[in-house]
């Protein structure tokens, strides 16, 4: 069957995906690009953002635990409804916020409604594609991560130009009840989606696991068994110990390079749309490597697991940083790092539809998810310690070397834990989690 006949709407979907994740990482953006200029406006410290920024994370975790859940039992597409009218609405809210409080409890919403972007997206994926084309679904996908923050970094200074912080998030946070629109019309799983030829469907349908005693439904998964199997604390690992370091990078990479490299952040910045556009080419790039193993005749988690090591090894490359004294060293290096990071993502998150059947995809995302947003609890209060510390001492450049030191071996450890709980490890049946 030629690619020609078998059609392409499940790409459709991908470009849904891409797009929610985009506006997703565009309103969860706006505060650190904003973050100077709340800093004068209400005498913010180091420490008073990083609360705001747990906050956030706080809420996240505790969404992405009941999302994940919620998602397999309710379906994709009314989970993915609610998750975006939830974000958007916090995101426009922000813009009332008249203190650190304030902005805490409007992150606490927003984090609560974006929590349900990845489990959503995820299930989505497991859907509508074969194993083989998973991994490129998800680094297309995933890539909006990266194009939301570059979109961030040329919307926030020209509506700040002419109008002011509060119109920011009105604007942005409206952006997602727009994609809702698009969302409505073109979603439905690919059994009910009339636009699907019946090529496609066989396609898909053909390529994705042939188990028996499939539940029919999320209701029939029993949530806590997850915990039973050492695949989901794989997944637990890559995820609890490397999203906190690109939320780091999300964060705070605009506020180092203000603060050492004297970069001003009310114009567009080129540095950083130079970083953030580097982790659209890791995101994509991850996923193809993985498929391209895949296809080569590697056992699907070996494919997995050699790019993530590959990765691993690369990302160490972050501890140079600190010895760049030139903006655009410290640019090729970032790039590098937040590029290797979002192949990393891409890879980890396909690990999930490749170690559970469908109907547990949303769970097990919201459960690795959630061990990510709690290291992105802890992991605030030791950068605003160290950050707050250094700049008390004149050198707040040594808190950022610290941290990206820390950054750089993280990965390494994380793939270490990985590999030895999937050593023995096969995908888990459906009738398993009954």
């Amino acid at each position: 069957m030629s690619r020609t006949k078998i059609g392409n709407y499940r790409w459709v979907v991908v470009g849904l995906l891409f797009t929610a994740t985009t506006i997703n990482y565009l309103d969860r953006q706006i505060i650190g690009l904003l973050k100077p200029t709340l800093e004068k406006e209400f005498n913010w410290t180091e420490t008073d953002f990083a609360r705001i920024v747990m906050a956030f994370t706080a809420a996240y975790a505790i969404g992405l635990l009941l999302s994940g859940r919620i998602i397999d039992k309710i379906g994709t597409k009314l989970g993915y409804t609610i998750t975006v009218v939830v974000w958007s609405a916090a995101a426009m809210l922000h813009a009332i916020a008249k203190s650190a409080v304030g902005f805490g409890i409007a992150r606490v919403g927003l984090g609560i409604g974006e929590a349900g972007n990845f489990p959503a997206a995820m299930k989505a994926v497991a859907e509508w594609f074969p194993k083989s084309e998973r991994a490129k679904a998800t680094g297309i996908f995933n890539a909006g991560t990266s194009i939301g923050v570059v979109m961030a970094l040329i919307i926030v200074p020209g509506i700040l130009k002419y109008y002011g912080w509060q119109e920011v998030f009105w604007i942005t946070g409206a952006l997602g009840f727009v994609w809702l629109i698009f969302w409505l019309i073109f979603y439905e799983v690919p059994a009910r989606q009339k636009r699907l030829s019946a090529s496609e469907l066989e396609y898909i349908t053909n390529g994705q696991d042939q188990e028996t005693n499939i539940p029919t439904d999320g209701n029939s998964v029993k949530w806590f068994k997850l915990f039973t199997f050492p695949q989901t604390w794989a997944f637990i690992t890559g995820k609890g110990l490397i999203d906190p370091i690109y939320w780091f990078f999300l964060f705070w990479l605009p506020s180092y390079f203000a603060s050492t490299f004297n970069l001003d952040l009310k114009k567009p910045s080129l540095p950083l749309m130079i970083i953030y556009a580097a982790t659209t080419v890791g995101s994509i790039g991850g996923g193809y490597f993985s498929s391209y193993l895949i296809k080569r005749g590697m056992p699907t988690l070996k494919a997995r697991k050699t790019a993530l090591f590959i990765f691993a090894i690369l990302e160490i490359s972050i501890i140079l940083a600190q010895f760049a004294t030139d903006v655009w060293v410290a640019v090729g290096l970032i790039s590098l790092a937040v590029a290797v990071h979002q192949a990393w993502a891409t890879n980890v998150f396909t690990t999930a539809s490749d170690m559970f059947p469908k109907e547990a995809v949303s769970s097990v995302v919201g459960i690795g998810g959630m061990a990510g947003a709690v290291g992105g609890i802890f992991f605030p209060i030791l950068v605003g310690y160290l950050l707050d510390s250094y700049k008390a001492q004149g050198n707040i450049s040594a808190g950022y070397n610290l941290l990206f030191t820390i950054c750089g071996f993280t990965y390494l450890t994380a793939w270490i834990i990985i590999h030895l709980l999937t050593r023995k490890a096969k995908k888990v049946e459906a009738y398993q989690l009954a």
